[in-house]
């Protein structure tokens, strides 16, 4: 390959044969199961980074089917999300914790967005005839239970989508240097376009976190089950932007001290 090559061509690894095309990614009957909970504040403190905040310890604990995406195929992913103010006192949502179960979207996710994504076991199902569950295994050790009646109750469509097209997305994307420091440390913000609910429904729930070395869904813990939804969506995971450097802040700071 010559030089000229590389710079036109290259966008991924490995680089004749990339993990994953180029965003965006079509999702088709994307489901979500998605518990919302009350855990204790200084724990999300310690884990969502400046310049976002925390005003209430809420996590969603999802568990996402995805059987038809664009570039990625058909997997399953579970994971954390918190509730957070952006600089402007704007809600969002941070992304705390993914565990999913097919290489591609893993590298793609964490490679092009800065997803925190872990392989693992994820599965979401009907259990029995009247139970929508949702599981978590990381090796032969499971992490998450999650339960909720299935198709319990309709609730607005309209708002759902509101909440999922007009929210924005946060992550905390670190890629390394070849020396081990960080080359990449950004914070990047999303939204979901071109959002399509089929439906959504909502019902009781419970949630069981159990403690893990290497998938730590735990450290967030359940202290209250606050509610649950069930939505089934055809979306676009759309490209991100760089909210905040915190590299080049750091040399900015830098700087100011020595001038």
């Amino acid at each position: 390959m010559t030089e000229e090559e590389i710079r036109k061509n290259a966008f991924a690894m490995p680089v004749h044969n990339p993990a994953y095309p180029r965003p965006p990614f079509r999702f088709i009957n994307r489901e979500y199961f998605i518990i919302s909970y009350e855990t204790d504040m200084d724990a999300l403190k310690a884990v969502v980074p400046e310049p976002l905040t925390v005003d209430h310890a809420i996590v969603h604990y999802e568990f996402i089917r995805m059987p038809d995406s664009s570039g990625f195929g058909d997997y399953t992913e579970s994971g954390q999300v918190i509730s957070v103010l952006d600089e402007n006192g704007n809600r969002g949502n941070y992304t705390h914790s993914m565990y999913l179960d097919d290489e591609g979207p893993i590298a793609g996710g964490r490679e092009i967005w800065g997803f925190p994504k872990k392989l693992a076991s994820p599965r979401l199902s009907i259990d029995g005839k009247d139970t929508l569950t949702g599981t978590l295994d990381y090796g032969t050790q499971r992490v998450a239970t999650g339960t909720m009646g299935y198709k319990y109750r309709a609730i607005d469509a309209a708002l759902e989508r509101q909440k999922l097209a007009d929210t924005p997305n946060y992550l905390l994307k670190v890629i390394p240097h070849v020396d081990g420091s960080a080359r990449i440390c950004e914070l990047v913000r999303f939204f979901l376009r071109d959002v399509d609910i089929i439906g959504a429904w909502e019902g009781p729930a419970a949630l069981h976190l159990h403690p893990h070395a290497l998938a730590s869904v735990a450290d967030l813990p359940v202290r209250k089950v606050i509610g649950a939804r069930h939505i089934i969506a055809n979306l676009t995971l759309d490209i991100g932007e760089v909210a905040y450097d915190y590299l080049a802040a750091g040399e900015s700071m830098k700087l100011a001290v020595n001038q």
